[in-house]
């Protein structure tokens, strides 16, 4: 569908395209030589969509906005990548589509965030899969390797295997003499299932010499820590993504931009951070105790590593209640289907000391560390009352009170579209015996009754001692949430946990580590 022929055009004929009268040109290279190009990268819309998938059936499309802080970070790395495989000769192409210009476009394909990535192959418009490695230009075109090529390459010399070691980051190298044997097959499985890192399989004997592999194994190289790592165990599929995932990254990964996807895309999701200027002149010892404690928690947690003089930063120090004035310090999250955040007894950071707070951790005996503000003196006096974390149970608990509670999150923009409406159903309620409308800054506040996916979130806590919680899903005006009140919850309610999945259409808690959300 959507091939123009049903055979691929070889490269070669493009460069004769000036040579021969158009006519006699088939469809696609009339096409092809009207659809614009910025630094490599097609420039795609919704009137030429079509005729680049018929062009070129294997391209990456992002879908950005102008004012988008991730795509401008982006940038100069897509159009790297752009550049690296047209100079390759790969038929592969890269393209973006400005959203907010070609609206229709990123409405059929679901578009909810800025940059969204999807790969649309062989031609095929219906089902495009989304981009899920890295953002710099070596894990795009990795990615897209793996995706269209062959999962394992085959090495026949040793330079072969130097340049594949010398191009990437990480490589993993089967060293097979017999292909059809078992251990071979389970390797390529399990290069199947892994999109960002190219593997490599090889029998000469060269190669085992050089590497100073004896016998049949598997070999991760990178370019960082150990160097390399060899497998050691039974080889199955399973066993072989667990041993790359436990060592594809760094013993501890700085969080950037390019990195996050790494970070929060991978199998492990306990996190212990350490927010640490480098400019620090003890930087180096601290890093190295952390990196000391980090070898007995490889595949369990991941050492991450987190500037605190950067201004984007910032964001990340106050989901976590901290101040810049505040660091060094550690934290560790869980991101599982609750985020739940531990705080160290002591504020040392030695390897030791780390070690022992990972280790209570693994074992269970950590408490969880509930942030919260300070009662502000006025918190009552306004329509809106203001909770925090200290008087959060006493009011949304009351049995006498019906109270309906905003959580959100001063950067995010949806909360600050809703503000006006509730402040207006704060003064429409501001004189009732039995109904409280309150709000709590839950990037500053966390309670154990709550969790907070994405805000703005909102819940009713009916009067009563059955400590209910009924979630809103209702419209957000001031005639739904008058409603719904009026109704006792009924109306635009649902009991909590069955909430509707619209976390996509708010801002994502998550969020909160990556510097300027944007959403759509």
């Amino acid at each position: 569908m959507f091939e123009c022929n049903p055979f691929k055009i070889p490269q070669l004929y493009l460069s004769f395209i000036g040579k021969i009268d158009s006519p006699a040109l088939p469809n696609c290279f009339l096409i092809l030589a009207e659809i614009a190009e910025e630094e490599d990268v097609l420039v795609l819309k919704k009137s030429n969509f079509d005729e680049a998938l018929q062009a070129h059936p294997n391209i990456l499309v992002e879908f950005y906005a102008p004012w988008c802080g991730h795509c401008k970070a982006l940038a100069p790395e897509y159009a790297k990548a752009a550049g690296m495989l047209k100079a390759e000769g790969s038929e592969i192409r890269l393209g973006k589509v400005d959203a907010t210009e070609e609206t229709e476009l990123a409405q059929e394909y679901g578009v909810r965030g800025y940059p969204t990535i999807k790969f649309f192959k062989g031609g095929e418009k219906e089902s495009p899969k989304e981009y899920s490695a890295g953002r710099q230009a070596d894990d795009i075109v990795s990615w897209l390797k793996k995706r269209t090529g062959l999962a394992v390459t085959i090495l026949a010399e040793v330079t072969e295997a130097e340049s594949l070691i010398a191009d990437n980051e990480v490589a993993v190298i089967g060293f097979f003499k017999d292909a059809e044997s078992a251990g071979a097959k389970a390797f390529e499985k399990a290069a199947e299932a892994t999109d960002d890192i190219p593997f490599a399989m090889t029998s000469d004997d060269g190669v085992y010499s050089k590497f100073e592999v004896s016998k049949d194994s598997v070999v991760l190289f990178k370019k960082f820590d150990e160097g390399r790592n060899t497998f050691d165990g039974e080889l199955t599929k399973e066993k072989l993504l667990a041993f790359v995932k436990a060592n594809q990254l760094p013993l501890v990964i700085e969080f950037t931009e390019q990195t996050a996807p790494k970070i929060f895309g991978g199998d492990i999701k306990s996190h212990i951070l350490m927010f640490l200027p480098k400019a620090a002149s003890d930087f180096q010892d601290k890093m190295d105790q952390f990196k000391k404690a980090a070898e007995g928690f490889k595949g369990r947690i991941l050492f991450i590593f987190i500037d605190s003089d950067v201004d984007d930063n910032q964001r990340i120090l106050e989901f976590f209640g901290l101040k810049k004035e505040e660091c060094p310090a550690v934290r560790l999250i869980t991101l599982e289907d609750e985020m739940t955040k531990y705080k160290p007894e002591s504020d040392s950071i030695t390897a030791e000391g780390i070690t022992e707070f990972c280790t209570m951790f693994t074992e269970g005996k950590l408490k969880p560390h509930l942030m919260s503000q300070d009662i502000p003196e006025d918190w009552d006096k306004s329509p809106v009352k203001v909770l925090v974390g200290k008087n959060f149970e006493e009011v949304a608990f009351d049995p006498a009170k019906n109270v309906f509670v905003e959580f959100y999150a001063p950067w995010c923009g949806h909360c600050k579209q809703l503000a006006p409406i509730w402040e207006k159903l704060g003064e429409k309620y501001k004189d009732s015996a039995d109904t409280i409308v309150a709000k709590m800054d839950s990037t500053a506040n966390e309670i154990e009754a709550v969790k907070v996916h994405s805000f703005p979130t909102l819940k009713f806590f009916p009067a009563g001692d059955e400590r209910k919680v009924i979630d809103y899903n209702g419209e957000r005006t001031l005639e739904g949430f008058t409603k719904f009140l009026e109704s006792g919850g009924k109306e635009g309610g649902a009991p909590a946990g069955d909430e509707e999945d619209d976390d996509e259409l708010d801002a994502d808690v998550r969020s909160v580590w990556l510097p300027e959300p944007s959403k759509v």
